[in-house]
């Protein structure tokens, strides 16, 4: 099934600089995470054109291309594409020359990621027993509910385990030697020591005992310090007698330490973590899903939804249940989802139609990167509605203090996770999302009133200021140069006419005129760029030059404000033409129509190689 995807892995290692480039290779749900050497040789635009991938985002140090359910598909041809890379752990995070926190980011996404559909999958046992007490087919007496409650709660008491192999995996240090030290810290004799109570001491040096089963923090710091100490021992010891000294002293220093210092302190910490969530649960766990319902998909959007993951495992692991990520991501589902579908029925693109309600239905199930980057984001309306919808949702299940008392998926499927001794937990969830899916409903189609429009001439939609009708237009140009077929364009984003239809100008003078009578929608902070919407409900944008919002606005100077109403042929902006050149930037400008899908075509209205200000340049067919 994997070798489908053969061509579109081997494009995105390609673009990503290769191989050689890429430091490590993960993925999550949907998303493959590469951790490049140097994030300036990944061609981004070009990644996001290809055929198959949603998104790319850059956070925490990672260039995270947003793919689908199918990620783990395009994972596995991908790694066939990359070469093995040798160094610690240390090393890579010195040449990518990230910050502190990027790299503390970096580390805790890029470990935590593997393990998420481990502890979803135990997650979902605990809610399949939970369903299987609810219907009175299990007993807690029972021999079934006891293996299965072992089974599901097996993840969380080796957790050590499971953080150390994907943290040695990510520091580039041994996996196996990783998994000695968790075992050392969940060993019996260890937990027999703690039980009776008496003063222990290695070398003088006292111990301080705590319980290490479900904890996070104490094996993190422990691989963290193998790490260093493990490339040292490689440094130091003669290769001769490297393979057996090296794993000898990582495991003496590394396991001392570990009991001395570094455990105690994580175990110190998670204790604080734990008094701190059970502050939060006093005085203001209503806040914390509202705020994740209401900004989940910008959490999403920018790749810092798996970055809180730890803070869910540790309240988890520490208190018995979790309201950090679970409520406010599973009303979260179910808005993005919502909204989709009521685009679904409202849209008359047979193409939109079908992307909305096979997206919304996966949103259901849980996924949401289909919808958001699909259809939601793309037609912000929906998206706006979605977020005011979720905040409905999710300030009723937080002031109704829900959690969820096992980790799973986020969708319809993670509702028996909210079972527990109350039932009135279950309710209030389902209540919630009740409140979510009928307030995102209706506001929804109350703005599809205003922003859907169909495609034909007699549809008529409101603009801010008349009602108008879809018809033929003329755009004119608002620059003077040569004309460039958009497809020639030196940027893949508007060659492949993502973005929509149009055509391109090499300028010959650094001036932008208005090409009709309109209003200013967005004039971008850098001043590089700006969308206009024309009296007739064409929306444009104008971006000059490539890359060039690198510049931070030097070189451009804007004539005109956001929603400043405009005169065809009124001078908009005006830039330094012959500077920017020297700069080293394409000056080719693109003149797109963003609202493509509203109309039949887009075509070029010139039959010149150079155009002048007004003359006619696209003609939008109704």
């Amino acid at each position: 099934m994997s070798q489908k995807y053969e061509k579109l892995a081997g494009e995105i290692v390609e673009k990503v600089g290769g191989s050689e480039n890429v430091s490590t290779l993960t993925h999550c749900m949907t998303r493959l995470r590469f951790a490049l050497n140097d994030n300036n040789k990944a061609d981004q635009p070009a990644v996001k054109a290809l055929d198959g991938v949603l998104d790319v985002i850059e956070s925490g140090g990672q260039f995270q291309v947003v793919i689908g359910t199918h990620v783990e598909d395009v994972y596995t041809e991908a790694i066939k594409h990359l070469k093995s890379v040798e160094g610690s752990g240390r090393e890579l995070a010195k040449e990518r020359k990230v910050g502190f926190i990027g790299k503390l980011i970096d580390f805790v996404s890029g470990t935590f990621s593997p393990i998420v559909p481990a502890i979803a999958g135990a997650g979902m046992i605990k809610a399949l027993l939970a369903l299987l007490i609810l219907f009175g087919w299990v007993s807690k007496e029972s021999q079934t509910y006891y293996v299965l409650s072992f089974m599901s709660d097996a993840i969380f008491y080796f957790l050590p385990f499971l953080l150390a192999y994907s943290a040695a995996n990510k520091l580039k240090c041994s996996p196996v030697l990783a998994l000695v030290l968790a075992g050392i810290l969940l060993h019996p004799n260890l937990t027999q020591l703690r039980t009776d109570g008496n003063e222990v001491s290695v070398f003088g040096i006292p111990l301080t005992l705590v319980a290490y089963s479900s904890s996070v923090v104490p094996i993190l710091l422990t691989v963290w310090a193998q790490s260093y100490m493990e490339a040292i021992f490689k440094r130091i010891i003669p290769n001769a007698v490297k393979v057996i000294f090296v794993p000898m002293f990582t495991i003496l220093v590394v396991g001392l330490l570990s009991l001395t210092v570094l455990g105690p302190l994580g175990s110190f910490f998670g204790t604080y973590l734990a008094m701190g969530f059970d502050f939060l649960g006093s005085h203001g766990s209503w806040m914390i899903i509202f705020v994740i319902a209401t900004l989940w998909p910008i959490l999403v959007m920018f790749g810092l939804h798996h970055n809180i993951v730890p803070l869910s495992l540790a309240q988890i692991t520490t208190l018995g249940y979790e309201n950090i990520i679970g409520p406010g991501a599973m009303i979260n589902c179910i808005s993005q989802g919502v909204a989709a579908l009521v685009v679904g029925m409202r849209t008359k693109d047979k193409a939109l139609k079908q992307i909305s309600t096979s997206s919304g239905i996966t949103a259901f199930m849980g996924i949401t990167e289909p919808v958001l980057y699909g259809v939601n984001l793309p037609k912000k309306y929906p998206l706006v509605a979605a977020m005011i919808g979720a905040a409905s949702g999710g300030l009723y299940a937080g002031l109704m203090n829900v959690s969820r008392y096992a980790t799973g998926a986020s969708g319809i499927p993670a509702i028996p996770l909210y079972i527990g001794e109350n039932i009135w937990n279950l309710y209030n969830i389902l209540i919630a999302l009740v409140i979510t899916a009928v307030v995102t409903a209706v506001i929804t189609y109350f703005l599809s009133l205003k922003y859907e429009q169909e495609l034909t001439t007699q549809e008529t939609v409101v603009s801010d200021e008349e009602t108008i009708t879809i018809k033929d237009s003329v755009i004119m140009s608002p620059i003077k140069g040569a004309i460039i077929p958009l497809q020639d364009v030196q940027d893949a984003a508007f060659a492949s006419e993502a973005m929509g239809k149009g055509i391109a100008i090499e300028p010959s003078e650094g001036k932008v005129v208005a090409p009709f009578a309109g209003v200013i929608v967005s004039l971008f902070p850098k001043k590089h760029a700006m969308g206009l919407l024309s009296d007739d409900g064409v929306e444009i944008l104008i971006h000059v030059g490539l890359n060039t919002v690198k510049l931070n606005g030097k070189y451009f100077e804007a004539h005109v404000v956001e929603g400043q109403r405009i005169a065809k042929g009124q001078t908009l902006l005006t830039f330094d033409l012959e500077k920017i050149k020297q700069e080293g930037y394409i000056t080719q400008t693109p003149v797109i129509v963003t609202n493509t899908y509203n109309y039949s075509d887009v075509v070029s209205e010139s039959s010149r190689d150079y155009i002048d200000f007004n003359n006619a340049l696209l003609l939008v067919k109704a």
